[in-house]
């Protein structure tokens, strides 16, 4: 299986910033350490092709000659630099090499992305380019140019926040399906419509949530049959996430994941994953989520190596 990592291109930070960005370098360490069969692969960088397949143009300028708006800046939550712009660009590349990666060998990831707070004009929310919109939105010509036929996507996104720019990017477009389960009175307090979005009560514990999960994941079965599946695999529905306010345990989000993974693997439906939020109290927390991910994820893709 194979994962693509940005880590190398730190955006550096006041001190005191909330955003964890120590936690990417920590998962590829742990990830190399612990599970060897996963082949990491540096990301490469996203072009203005690329992004402008779902970002306006004259949003991607702003950002690339730093002429961005302070009041822009503030939405997305980081200080603009050069150094910004080539994160977000290296995490929108990383997602769309795992997108083709699963496409031809069934499972991959990036061990960052899930930038789902990303409209095609503006950031917001840690957000600077929607790397899951973008990746879906690539896929989509290439699979037609290559097999003259669409590609149907879905996004199940199971981050805590919901995601708002994707569902807005991709509303109206009966080609691609999001799906949303997240904390109901969390960050983004101004809901965008997805094509299924399950909102949860503060404090909803494991048993809960993977009733819902069922659920939503029956109904997706039922309006639609992707072609490929984006999986935002978000670490902060754990009780102990400082921004999330649900209450699921380390085995709840295992579970969560290993439902999600063999939904896809039943349907041989190729899933390519995104490592979302997760804002643990101890950042140690948060990884160890992530590297349960990436276990399940990769028993996953062994199914595929020998199916």
């Amino acid at each position: 299986m194979q994962a693509f990592y940005s880590d190398h291109f730190v955006l550096p930070l006041p001190a005191g910033h909330r955003f964890p960005m120590a936690k990417y370098a920590m998962l590829r360490e742990v990830i190399a350490q612990a599970l060897p069969s996963v082949a990491l692969v540096e990301a490469p960088i996203a072009s203005d092709g690329q992004l402008a397949l779902v970002h306006t143009p004259d949003y991607i300028e702003s950002l690339v000659s730093g002429q961005i708006s302070a009041k822009a800046m503030r939405e997305i939550g980081f200080p603009c630099s050069e150094f910004m712009v080539e994160r977000a660009r290296r995490s929108v590349g990383a997602t769309v090499a795992a997108v083709r990666a699963a496409l031809h060998g069934g499972v991959a990831a990036n061990l960052a992305g899930g930038t789902h707070h990303a409209y095609a004009d503006k950031g917001g929310g840690f957000c600077v380019f929607n790397d899951v919109a973008v990746a879906a939105r690539l896929a989509q010509s290439e699979w037609q140019r290559q097999h003259r036929q669409p590609l149907k996507v879905a996004v199940i996104d199971l981050d805590v926040h919901q995601g708002n720019g994707t569902a807005h990017i991709f509303q109206n477009d009966d080609s691609v399906f999001t799906l949303s389960l997240h904390g109901d009175k969390n960050f983004p307090f101004r809901k965008e419509a997805s094509d299924l979005d399950v909102a949860l009560p503060d404090g909803c514990q494991d048993a809960d949530y993977l009733v819902a999960l069922e659920l939503a994941l029956l109904e997706l079965s039922q309006r639609f049959e992707p072609g490929l599946v984006l999986y935002l695999a978000g670490a902060d529905p754990y009780a102990g996430d400082r921004l999330g306010r649900l209450a699921l345990t380390p085995d709840g989000l295992e579970a969560r994941d290993r439902r999600v993974f063999d939904w896809c693997w039943q349907r041989r439906t190729p899933v390519a994953f995104v490592m979302a939020g997760g804002y643990g109290k101890q950042i140690e927390e948060t990884v160890q989520i992530q590297r349960r991910t990436f276990c399940v994820a990769l028993s996953y893709a062994q199914r595929w190596g020998s199916d």
